[in-house]
């Protein structure tokens, strides 16, 4: 197939190639994501106006939009700059003013002559006891308001757009709309009720009462569909290309692992171990592996990456695994370093830090096979890193790396299989948004020793109370985390700085207190967390740096300042720092005035330690845009489909597209081809792209 269909062609021409659309409009379009008529064929309209004619405004609120055929009456002319022109209208049982300011009178006195009958419609005001209507949006004969909707559709606008323009160039493009060939299973078709595809574009755009803007009216929910198809046809064709790339069985014989298990001091829960199995199974099967490894705070990953890592290098080959810092890198490193020692396997740290002859020292062990397994961070796939024979590629914290990132590590091995990890709970429906191309392992059990931190809400009007208790506690071994929002005082916000609560806190902890936050020089930040781990330090002031991975099990107590501040998630990851040790552990949110949605959102977390959970309440309370991060690279913007509230259609619609590509791989049948338009359709091209490749 060599490009996009001719049936297409129309819709995806320049938007100016509509009637009516100059380049000034063509211009504002395209502040609203329009650039060819398909986009707005998409563009749903957000609200309607009741334009249903009435028979008198007598009982019209003020405010409302009403329509009513007037006789019109005397004409008022302004007597002086700036007052109004006023016309005297009445309908069936009332009398009421039509109102213009700076009209062309000719063009008032041609429209609306004495005795004439009309039809206005507008928003009705009660000005000085009078009703009026100012700058009707209509005034039509009978037959010019035949073509009028009953409701009229209301769009979103950019500065400078009106209701109007957007109205006529959306009609322009549904007149391109072309009959297309059906892409859905007749019988799901049938059973959910939805109509043709070109039905549906119609009807999004002529709504017939306020039912129709809900997600599932069918048109909405037919388009949603659609669109989401659209998406997971394009995951799996990618995920498909990927296992199509021929891969290596990695196959070991588990002596590594076994002495690496053997120097653990706990078994690995039945979560971990459900999860090795299915990844050996994937690394011994001849097709690629792309799998995420999603687990909660202290769920035990990183062990399950070792056993991975460990398959990988007794099949003969090398592993790398990559995490977003330096200072993740390294803890990394730190923590499987025994484990790798007992195990026999030769491990190494990579960084951008590594300069001069120490890097090419480490890049010529790499090169040479002299290292099994190498950890880092993105300096792992610069080019000049060069791997003997990398087998298995992990990737920590997946949605801080683009998907082009984490297959450029995939590159360096020869079909090298891939693991992503994530410690960020994401509900099954951002998954499948964001992950639909990967198999999925899920670690929903806390290894042994893990204890459960009691959550509890504090006022910050108590903020002198929770120091004096800090300080017995310090006093008594204790070591404590507190975070705050931002680094520095700002005019923007009374949010109070790390750098001030560092000052604040030094003069009750003196020298046993650090601070640690992202506009630190490395250096210093790592010299900080090396005193806080070593117990130097007992209690370190932090920004959100502190989020992720950071290991410090004789740590018991956080602290966060105006924790209403934060997302749902990144509290529970903030919490996730303390109970990694023996001790009781506590999390202290201390808030200042809350909303509803930030109270909901502080009482949710205290109530349950599930990150699952705390997701799906932070999908509620948020939507998903936010939850995932604004570095979620993965996560696509749908125009129609609202993930949340169609999350029965993204399970329908992955299930629907793994099965049409089981069946037709190459979608050559009459159904493919349908499925190949609706790509094209929705600008899928990389799709198409992997389906030529393949």
């Amino acid at each position: 197939m060599t490009g996009r269909p001719e049936i297409l062609w129309p819709l995806f021409a320049e938007i100016a190639s509509l009637p009516g659309v100059g380049p000034k409009t063509a211009a504002l379009l395209a502040r609203l994501d329009c650039a060819h008529p398909v986009d707005l064929l998409f563009l749903a309209p957000q609200g309607l106006i009741d334009r249903r004619l009435r028979p008198s405004l007598s009982g019209v609120a003020d405010g409302e939009v009403a329509t009513v055929e007037v006789e019109i009456g005397v004409h008022h002319p302004p007597r002086s700059r700036g007052k109004p022109y006023r016309i005297a209208a009445r309908d069936a049982e009332t009398e009421f003013m039509l109102v213009w300011f700076h009209p062309r009178d000719d063009w008032l006195r041609y429209a609306a002559p004495i005795g004439a009958r009309r039809i206005v419609s507008g928003k009705i005001e009660i000005f000085d006891g009078v009703r009026q209507m100012t700058h009707p949006d209509h005034l039509m004969t009978a037959a010019e308001a035949a073509a009028l909707p009953p409701f009229e559709p209301v769009y979103p606008l950019t500065q400078g757009l009106g209701q109007r323009a957007v109205a006529r160039a959306a009609q322009a493009a549904l007149e391109r709309a072309p009959v297309l060939p059906e892409w859905l299973d007749p019988a799901f078709k049938a059973a959910r009720g939805w109509p043709e595809w070109r039905d549906a574009v119609r009807a999004l755009h002529a709504p017939d009462g306020a039912a129709a803007l809900a997600p599932e009216a069918p048109a909405r929910a037919r388009l949603a569909y659609d669109e989401l198809l659209s998406h997971q046809l394009t995951l799996a064709l990618a995920r498909a290309k990927v296992k199509r790339g021929k891969g290596r069985p990695s196959v070991g014989d588990g002596a590594l692992r076994a002495r690496a298990l053997a120097a653990l001091p706990f078994a690995p829960t039945g979560a971990q171990s459900r999860a090795v199995a299915e990844i050996a199974a994937d690394l011994a099967s001849p097709l690629r592996m792309h799998r995420l490894l999603q687990g909660d705070v202290g769920s035990g990953k990183t062990l399950v990456a070792l056993m991975a890592m460990l398959t990988a290098v007794e099949a003969g080959g090398q592993a790398a695994m990559m995490a977003p810092t330096e200072i993740l890198a390294r803890q990394h490193f730190d923590g499987l370093a025994p484990l790798a020692q007992a195990a026999g396997a030769r491990l190494a740290l990579l960084t951008g830090r590594d300069k001069g002859a120490a890097r090419a020292e480490k890049l010529a062990l790499l090169a040479a096979g002299d290292i099994d397994i190498a950890v880092g961070t993105h300096a792992l796939f610069q080019q000049d890193v060069a791997f003997h024979d990398l087998r298995l590629a992990v990737v920590d914290e997946q949605h801080r790396f683009g998907v082009r990132q984490r297959m450029e590590l995939g590159a360096k091995g020869q079909a090298a299989d891939l693991l992503v990890m994530t410690a960020t709970p994401i509900p099954r429906t951002l998954a499948l948004a964001a992950y639909g191309d990967m198999d999925v392992s899920v670690l929903d059990e806390k290894p042994p020793g893990r204890q459960p931190v009691e959550t509890r809400l504090v006022s910050m009007a108590r903020l002198a109370e929770v120091v004096a208790r800090l300080k017995a506690a310090v006093a008594g071994g204790a070591q404590a985390y507190w975070v705050c929002p931002l680094v520095e005082e700002s005019d923007l916000s009374e949010l109070t700085a790390a750098q001030d609560r560092f000052d604040a806190l030094r003069e009750t902890f003196g020298d046993a207190v650090r601070l640690v936050h992202g506009q630190m020089p490395p250096a210093e930040k790592d010299a900080a967390m090396a005193d806080f781990i070593s117990g130097r330090a007992r209690v370190l002031v932090a920004t959100t740096v502190i989020e992720v991975g950071v290991n410090v099990p004789n740590a018991t107590i956080m602290v966060i300042e105006r924790a209403e501040s934060f997302g749902l998630a990144q509290l529970h990851q903030l919490r996730g720092r303390v109970g990694r040790g023996a001790g009781a552990s506590t999390c202290l949110l201390l808030y200042g005035p809350l909303g509803e949605t930030a109270r909901a959102r502080l009482q949710a977390l205290r109530d349950t330690e599930d990150g699952f959970r705390i997701a799906e309440e932070d999908l509620r309370l948020r939507g998903p845009g936010d939850v995932l991060g604004p570095q979620q690279s993965g996560l696509p913007r749908f125009r129609l489909a609202d993930i949340e509230a169609q999350a029965d259609l993204m399970r329908i619609a992955q299930d629907d597209a793994r099965l049409a590509l089981t069946r037709d791989p190459d979608l050559e049948s009459p159904r493919g081809g349908a499925l190949r338009t609706l790509l094209w359709l929705h600008a899928r091209d990389a799709a198409i792209r992997y389906l030529k490749a393949g």
